[in-house]
Order: C-alpha cells, then structure tokens, then sequence
C-alpha cells in the first residue's frame, strides 16, 4: 500500500537536515570514484549487454548493492533486479538506472572499448556497445547507494534501487511492474532517474519540470500481395509497390492531419521484400517508429497508420482477407512528464550545491522516448523527477564550436561520455536529491 506522509512533514523535516555545503559530499564522492567506481565504469563499459540479455551486468549489480547491506532481489522483469536499502520509518524512493548497451560496434577511440558480441533476443549474434551512457547510469546508481550508507546517520526511511533491463527496447520498465514490482516492494513515494547527455557539458545538471520525453510505439506492418514473374507484374499483386505507396502516404499523417504546433513523427525505418530481381513477392515487411507529445496525438497516428495501410491496399484492388496486418502492442511507452512540484523542488536543491553556473537548459531537440513514464504514470500516479548530467568534454565542445568534429550523438558508434565528470556528478545530484526526499533522524 502506497505510503501516506504529510507535504508539510517531509518538507518541514528536509528542511531541518539542511542541505550538504557539499563540499564534503563532492570530496568524498571524488575519492570513491578513484579508488572504486573508475574500474567500476571501466568493467561495465568493456563488458556491455543487451536488452533482455544483461544477465552478468545484473549480477554485478546485485553482487555491488550487497556489499553495501542491500536486500536484493534478481530476476524481477526477467533481468531486472531491486535492492531495498531499508534505514527506519519515512517516504519509499524509487532510483532507477538503465542497465542495457545496443547492438553497435563501437570504433569511438576510448582507451577501454568494447569488443563484445552477443545473442540478441531474435538469435542474431550481434556487436554490443554501451552507445547511450546505461555504463554511466548503473556505476552511479553503486555510488549513489555507497554514499547512502556512509551517512546512515542523516536520513530515515527507504529507497528502492531499480536496476533496469531492457530501456534501449523500451520494454524494461513495463516488464517489472508486470512482474508485481510495486505489490511486492511498495508503490513509492517519489521516483528518481536521470540520463547523461552527450552535446552537454560534463558535469553540469539539468532538471526541467512538465514534459520531458515523447512517447514511443513500435509499428510493424506486413503488406500482402499476389507474387508473380517481374516480367509479367499485371498477373499478382506488388506487394512491394503497395508499400511503397503507404510509405508515402504516411508522411501526410504528420505534414496534413496534425495541427502546425502539434509535434509528432512517423518514420519507416525498415522495408524488406523480395529475394530476387525478377520475381514480385508476396510480402513486404514494414517497420516503423512512432513519437508524440501527448496521448491524443499519439492515439491519432497509430489509428491513422492502419488507416492508411488498409486504404491504399483497397485501393491496389486487395480484397479485405488481404489487407495489411498492423501491429503495435509492443516497445511502447507513453509521454514522460516531471511532476512539477518535486522537480521545481530538487532542482532548487541543485542550484544551492551546483550553482547557477553548473546548470545548463536541457532543450529537446527530437523526440526521443523513455520508458521511465512506467513507474510514474501507473494507476497510484508516482511523482517522477528525471533530471540530466552532462557528458562531453569542454574540449570536444569547443572543437566543434570552431568548426572541428561534431559531438558524436546518443547511439553513435563514435558515442563517448567522460566518465569522471559524468559519474561524479551523477552520483552528487542523485544524493543531493534522495536525502532532499528523506527526513532527517
């Protein structure tokens, strides 16, 4: 059952604790980094998995949490894993971190790459790398907790340590609460998450309150037709011209059924058909990604999708037995969105131990999803904070200022994070902001 606690109780006694000059904090987060979370980082990046697959990152995870006095569970989701860091009474607060890499080969130029290969959950064998920072995420989540413990003396309550599989798949987060994560933990108070930023500077923060990420759906769309000689195209039906055509048309759902300002993508990024060059297939496969900014957007793109998918079918003449199967109920999440008061609340707490000038504005410039929105946007309505640290050098920044290489993005093969400002930071901005939650003993 959902803890009940007084706004004014939990504020009145954060308030009485006071917050960290932080320099205490900040120095013995840096020494923690470079006597243990350095190799830590090393290890996970060299040693990356993928969704679904992160069996021996989990067990790494599990077996550091332990160390520190966590009760942890494993296998919750498949490979996700809950450690309960239990210190008296008071709020319950989610930190959760991505544990998954992606199937990209990295050639970034890092002293420790990944030569990793693995069986992805299709059975392909594929290149692993930790291409979004998820190697950042979990050595922050062990320094986080080993900050914590040493000051067991300071806070009262209990956090939930949620490491997370398969975010890159976007189905990670569905997949415990599924797995009855808040019916057999508790559903939280508070929930915590943030994500490093490549194109930021390394070891500032960023804390925006109202939407934070679009939401996401995974589209597949299998076009039937009638297969025959390429030389005689007027004896079946091209599959592969039908597609075509909904290819096309799709791109009117966003440039003429969506409002100017109302934002949201359709993109096919994978059209397979055929084998040879002079036979027509009887089947294409389609594979699309979905993004929006609100629920009613979304809803309108998908509906719109099998629409027109159906309609330009009919229209090649197929009979209704042979019209397009479109699926979705798969790799989704909804729109992520910052609860307004916790995080107008905990970037406060930033801004006194970061300063203004160790802040930066986090400007969405796409519309990238996270599955993040699961944990807060349940039936009990958790109110979520997912903040920013930034993760490139000033001298790569300045670089590509003055016209050098641009700052490879997330999912790159070039991706590359500086770990030591990213980590450490991460680590200080999330114990600033769990024992800002936690009443003082």
């Amino acid at each position: 059952m959902k803890r009940s606690w007084l706004a004014s109780f939990v504020i009145l006694c954060a308030a009485s604790a006071g917050l960290y000059a932080d320099d205490s904090l900040q120095a013995a987060i840096q020494q923690d980094y470079d006597a243990y979370l350095a190799p830590l980082f090393d290890h996970f990046h060299q040693h990356p998995e993928l969704s679904f697959r992160e069996t021996a990152t989990a067990a790494r995870m599990a077996k550091e949490l332990r160390s520190q006095g966590v009760e942890v569970t494993e296998g919750v989701g498949k490979t996700g894993i809950v450690g309960m860091l239990e210190n008296g009474p008071g709020p319950l607060v989610l930190v959760r971190a991505d544990m998954d890499g992606l199937p990209v080969k990295e050639v970034s130029g890092v002293e420790n790459p990944s030569a990793v290969t693995q069986e992805d959950i299709d059975g392909i064998v594929k290149p692993v790398m930790h291409a979004c920072g998820h190697d950042v995420h979990i050595t922050s989540l062990v320094g986080t907790v080993r900050q914590l413990v040493l000051r067991k003396n300071e806070w009262s309550g209990t956090v939930m340590l949620i490491g997370q599989p398969a975010e890159e798949r976007i189905g990670g987060a569905k997949a415990m609460l599924e797995d009855g994560l808040y019916d057999r933990f508790g559903v939280p108070d508070y929930a915590l998450a943030f994500h490093v930023a490549a194109g930021e500077p390394a070891g500032k923060v960023a804390l925006e309150t109202g939407l934070i990420a679009s939401s996401s759906d995974s589209v597949d769309i299998t076009v039937y037709g009638v297969g025959t000689h390429g030389a005689s195209p007027h004896k079946g039906k091209d599959p592969i011209y039908i597609a075509s055509q909904i290819v096309i048309a799709l791109q009117g759902l966003v440039s003429r059924e969506l409002g100017p300002l109302e934002p949201g993508v359709v993109t096919v990024g994978s059209f397979h058909g055929g084998f040879k060059h002079n036979i027509i297939p009887d089947e294409v496969k389609l594979q699309l990604t979905v993004r929006a900014d609100s629920e009613e957007t979304r809803e309108k793109l998908l509906h719109g999708i099998e629409r027109i998918a159906h309609g330009v079918a009919r229209t090649a003449g197929l009979p209704e037995d042979k019209l397009p199967k479109v699926e979705h109920n798969f790799e989704s999440t909804p729109t992520t969105f910052n609860d307004v008061e916790l995080s107008a609340r905990i970037r406060s707490v930033f801004i006194d131990n970061f300063g203004q000038e160790g802040i930066f504005n986090n400007i969405r410039q796409g519309m990238g999803a996270e599955d993040f929105a699961y944990f807060v946007q349940t039936k009990d309505k958790v109110p979520g904070a997912y903040f920013s640290v930034g993760g490139t050098s000033q001298t790569d920044l300045d670089a590509e200022k003055a016209g050098g290489p641009p700052v490879p993005s997330h999912h790159s093969p070039l991706f590359k994070i500086e770990p030591e400002p990213a980590v450490t930071s991460g680590v200080r901005a999330m114990t600033l902001a769990v024992m800002e939650l936690l009443p003082a003993k």
